[in-house]
């Protein structure tokens, strides 16, 4: 005979699945901006690796002709720098851990596409060249397109996911760790700006040998570094900045083999020389300080009302 059932004991009723998806703190990171960011670190590994082996082999390989493999390499040493925190970046689960690098993310492909259509008339695809050359300026344009196409899209659909109940900042930055960050940020801002806007002048600044399509490529990778900069030091979470703090060392460390492969090539002694040492070594160790701090947890507290 069955037994009867016990009315002080209650039957739990699980929550809708509309319900459960609400109640994740933050606002879940889309299955399109994890793809993008995959697919950028292909991209990064597969494209940086070549420029960066081609310009340490003392040769020059790009979308345009540079009077100096320096730039070509330090392009490609950017793109391998930043592919292991794009890889990482798929793993995150929230917007808010991904945003610090989804930013300079889309600001790379979205300026060099920019940059290549400014300049066409200089690309190996336009006036002609080796046939490697030409076609690999071909694919840069048709990639860098593709790339700024797919980053609208995909950035459309994240701005349209629900987000769930706000999610406070655990690890704030330490404060003696702001102004070092502001500096370093405005810094990498201020050069890329100045790259990109105006070229000719700026470009005297860059201690090798460039011409207006590296200069203003090279602004495009320095506006970037220092958005992402600035936007871990807005975000003051160490814990949401996860990706971008895996990709400062990166870059750091990639630029600083190829700056050392053909140091002969720039003029060290000079102030841009100095800046450019001072820039890159920030980026190692904001990195490396900040890894360091979340893994021992320094600092670790929630801070009421921190949504972002």
């Amino acid at each position: 005979m069955a037994e009867p059932t016990d009315p002080a004991v209650p039957t739990a009723t699980p929550a809708p699945p509309s319900a459960r998806s609400a109640a994740v703190p933050g606002r879940p990171l889309s299955a399109g901006v994890a793809l993008l960011a995959t697919a950028v670190a292909v991209i990064n590994l597969l494209v940086g690796g070549v420029l960066t082996v081609v310009a340490l082999t003392g040769h020059v390989l790009g979308a345009w002709p540079s009077p100096d493999p320096l730039s070509p390499g330090l392009l490609g040493a950017a793109m391998l720098g930043t592919a292991p925190a794009l890889f990482t970046l798929a793993r995150a689960t929230t917007w808010q851990q991904a945003r610090t690098l989804v930013l300079p993310l889309v600001v790379v492909p979205a300026g060099l596409f920019a940059v290549s259509l400014v300049n066409v008339r200089r690309l190996y695809i336009a006036h002609g060249g080796p046939i490697i050359s030409v076609f690999f300026s071909l694919g840069w344009l048709l990639t860098l397109g593709l790339l700024c196409v797919a980053a609208v899209i995909c950035l459309a659909g994240q701005a349209f996911t629900r987000s769930g109940p706000a999610a406070p900042r655990t690890v704030p930055l330490p404060g003696w760790a702001k102004p070092a960050l502001a500096v370093l940020g405005s810094s990498w801002l201020g050069i890329g700006t100045g790259l990109l806007v105006r070229p000719g002048f700026w470009a005297d600044f860059v201690p090798w040998q460039t011409n207006r399509v590296d200069a203003q490529a090279l602004g495009v990778w320095a506006l970037a570094l220092g958005v992402g900069v600035l936007g871990s030091l807005a975000e003051d979470d160490l814990d949401r900045t996860r990706p971008a703090l895996l990709s400062l060392p990166g870059t750091g460390i990639a630029m600083a083999v190829v700056l050392a492969v053909r140091a002969a090539h720039v003029d060290w002694a000079s102030g841009p020389g100095l800046s450019l040492i001072v820039m890159v070594a920030g980026l190692l160790l904001a990195g490396a300080s900040g890894r360091l701090l979340l893994k021992g947890g320094a600092g670790t507290r929630e801070v009421p009302g921190g949504t972002g």
